[in-house]
């Protein structure tokens, strides 16, 4: 697949470094010369220097014979006019744009994307998707990763093994055998900052960050085993009144259940603003790092402090003061992969990484053939992919120790007729099947290739 990329931010990079590293033609786009240096010098790809709406620099980039342009500039209005020019001039038939304006978003203008006006086929908002990725953590305050998969039968869940786990040094396999009927399954493990996908014999060790993959009915139990409780969150504070901050707290005042929210913002003109646009939110004027202003906003007794400026700092600082006046569970939006490493000394319970969740949702539109879903974890260490099973996948058939998956990658769910399965060795894979893999980075093409997922795309 030919494919051009406008913009060599950390979105676009990171994109291009998974397209790259699965064969794909890539051609990287981007008026700083430097960005368009360092995606060539490090990655598998070509690289155009120049203004990625301009028609000439997109026919050097390749535009004619194209499959797919991914606008990703840090400009809404350089990758609307970047799609149009390549559906008008160069009839490129996928076209993926990032939008950050609110006003870009909103449902009313949603026919502004048609083909016969600016034909863009799949609009990305990164402040959206994080808002969506944090609330999904405050659902989930007992683990420090969360994400949906099977239309929400199965979750991917993210914990950090404490004194409190029953399972401490016990096998996976032991694991299993204690626990037979329960419906997850170990996908990896995260231990000295280094993650691998475990053998059978692997045991769980304090300290440990797993990644269980387990059918949502089972949530609860599989919490129960691995020594977490998901506690009531009735008292929540935003702290960052931007468009993330802003998001959340829309939808905590939408939610059924009534949680009493606050939004700490120090700009007074942006806290005027957003207190014009909630109702049942209270906005307080001020810095998040203010000790004072977190005792006035009763720190002690909130569930819950997410920190959403736009400084990855700030946010730490602000997560590790609250945590210091007894907020028992907090959680920094990090942009900077390398600043993850803070959080244990900090005390930090979770993180939101946009850069992460906005790669994971183009991947979404991006993916070959029958992929329903992709979620990328950590510094684009590995990825979670739910896919159907293909007629033409030469797994077709076989049972499941049969096969030669590649070392780093391990199924962690299967559905078979809408009913979902925890995977077993002699489970048969046939066509129709929907699964969930987790597969470490350098070995998803070979996935891809197991699943045949590239048969029908588009």
């Amino acid at each position: 697949m030919k494919v051009i990329i406008c913009g060599a931010g950390q979105v676009g990079w990171q994109i291009a470094r998974h397209l790259s590293s699965e064969k794909n033609d890539v051609t990287v786009v981007d008026n700083n010369s430097e960005l368009v240096s360092r995606a060539v010098d490090t990655l598998d790809v070509n690289g155009i220097a120049g203004n990625a709406s301009y028609p000439d620099v997109l026919s050097m980039a390749g535009a004619a014979d194209a499959d797919m342009i991914i606008a990703a500039t840090y400009s809404d209005e350089v990758n609307m006019v970047t799609c149009q020019v390549a559906h008008s001039v160069f009839k490129i038939p996928r076209k993926i744009a990032r939008l950050r304006g609110q006003s870009y978003l909103d449902a009313i203008y949603s026919d502004l994307y048609q083909r016969d006006h600016l034909p863009i086929d799949v609009v990305i908002s990164p402040e959206k998707e994080v808002a969506i990725q944090a609330l999904r953590q405050l659902r989930s305050p007992a683990t420090f990763d969360t994400e949906p998969f099977m239309e929400g039968k199965v979750e991917l869940l993210g914990l950090t093994l404490t004194q409190e786990c029953n399972v401490l040094n016990t096998s996976l396999r032991q694991l299993s055998e204690l626990f037979p009927n329960l419906r997850a399954n170990v996908v990896a493990i995260r231990r000295n900052g280094i993650l691998t996908v475990p053998d059978s014999q692997e045991q769980l060790i304090i300290d440990d960050q797993v990644y269980v993959c387990t059918n949502a009915d089972d949530k609860e139990r599989c919490l129960e085993i691995f020594g977490k409780t998901n506690k009531k969150q009735d008292r929540v504070i935003i702290i960052g009144g931007g468009n993330v901050g802003l998001m959340v707290a829309k939808s905590l005042e939408n939610n059924a259940v009534k949680i009493h929210s606050k939004i700490i913002e120090a700009n007074r003109d942006c806290a005027e603003r957003i207190a014009d646009q909630l109702e049942r939110t209270i906005v307080l004027h001020g810095d998040g790092l203010d000790m004072e202003l977190l005792e006035e906003a009763n720190i002690s007794k909130t569930d819950t402090v997410l920190a959403v400026t736009d400084d990855d700092k700030t946010n730490l600082l602000a997560c590790a003061r609250a945590k210091s006046l007894g907020c028992p569970m907090v959680v920094a939006l990090i942009n900077d992969p390398t600043l993850t490493t803070l959080m244990g000394p900090l005390n930090i319970d979770a993180s939101v990484n946009p850069r992460a969740t906005t790669v994971s949702s183009i991947l979404r539109h991006v993916r070959h053939g029958r992929v329903k879903a992709v979620y990328s974890i950590g510094d684009a260490e590995a990825e979670v992919i739910e896919a159907q099973v293909m007629s033409t996948s030469p797994i077709v058939g076989s049972v499941i120790r049969d096969v030669e998956w590649p070392d780093g990658s391990i199924i962690g769910a299967i559905q078979k007729n809408g009913k979902v399965f925890r995977p077993e060795g002699n489970t048969k894979i046939e066509e129709g099947d929907i699964v969930v893999i987790f597969t470490l980075s350098q070995d998803v093409s070979e996935v891809e290739r197991l699943f045949q997922v590239n048969i029908d795309f588009f």
